[in-house]
């Protein structure tokens, strides 16, 4: 049986303030857990009605009406995981090996989880978001990116001093509509390609260190890609380009 201390905690993760000074976050549903259990993520804690169907020896068992009042969902899942917060450090010399997937404020939590599993697709070496993105354990990033979230190296920093850091190293490509040919570009065994956010694009700051525009054509009357669309042709582009 939960109680009321353990049902506050669960249910105070759904807000960021709280994730980080607790240093765990939640996430709910039979899907994402068994996702995230097969890549073998560590959660700290399962909890989980007669229901679930998964290893009822990793789990907490729980009444489906406590499930319900833990629950962040209008319908409750059968199941809701506990996790730690583990922050990756971000080396200079890491962005200048391999290929790199940059996130410039992408504020949606369903695109930011989409370009995790996106870089994920592509073996990517991983994935770094600016501070002002969605926050990586939010339910919605961890959701959309179908168990990505486990397998993907994720770094937060501040992007702009990243990339001065790394671009007399390394190609650093924005995604700009003034820019060249995307299926034009040549084999990169490594680069970094930055996605700006939904609104605004690439922060000035960040443009300032871009040392290569590159666009996808259009040939209709669409003003923009989603940044998740974008990013996938993208990423194809430069897979293709190295096969």
């Amino acid at each position: 049986m939960l109680t009321k201390a353990e049902l506050q905690r669960l249910r105070s993760l759904r807000e960021k303030k709280h994730r980080e000074t607790l240093g765990l976050f939640v996430i709910e549903g039979e899907k994402v857990v068994g996702e995230l259990l097969a890549a073998q993520f560590p959660f700290v804690e399962i909890y989980a009605t007669p229901d679930w169907q998964g290893a009822a020896g990793e789990a907490i068992r729980v009444s489906p009406e406590e499930m319900a009042r833990a629950s962040h969902f209008p319908t409750p899942a059968t199941v809701l995981a506990v996790g730690k917060i583990a922050r990756l450090p971000l080396e200079p010399a890491d962005l200048a090996r391999g290929l790199t997937l940059a996130l410039d404020g992408v504020q949606d939590a369903g695109n930011v989880g989409t370009l995790l599993r996106i870089a994920d697709w592509f073996a990517f070496d991983r994935v770094v978001l600016s501070p002002d993105c969605a926050d990586l354990f939010h339910q919605k990033v961890i959701n959309a990116s179908m168990g990505s979230f486990a397998r993907m190296r994720v770094h937060t920093t501040e992007l702009a001093p990243a990339l001065a850091s790394a671009k007399s190293l390394v190609p650093v490509l924005g995604c700009d509509l003034d820019g060249e040919n995307v299926h034009r570009l040549p084999p990169l065994r490594d680069a970094i390609v930055v996605i700006g956010s939904e609104g605004r694009g690439l922060s000035p700051a960040v443009t300032a260190q871009i040392t290569r525009r590159i666009t996808i054509p259009r040939h209709g009357g669409a003003e923009s890609l989603n940044a998740a669309v974008a990013a996938a042709i993208v990423c194809d582009n430069l897979r293709r380009a190295l096969s």
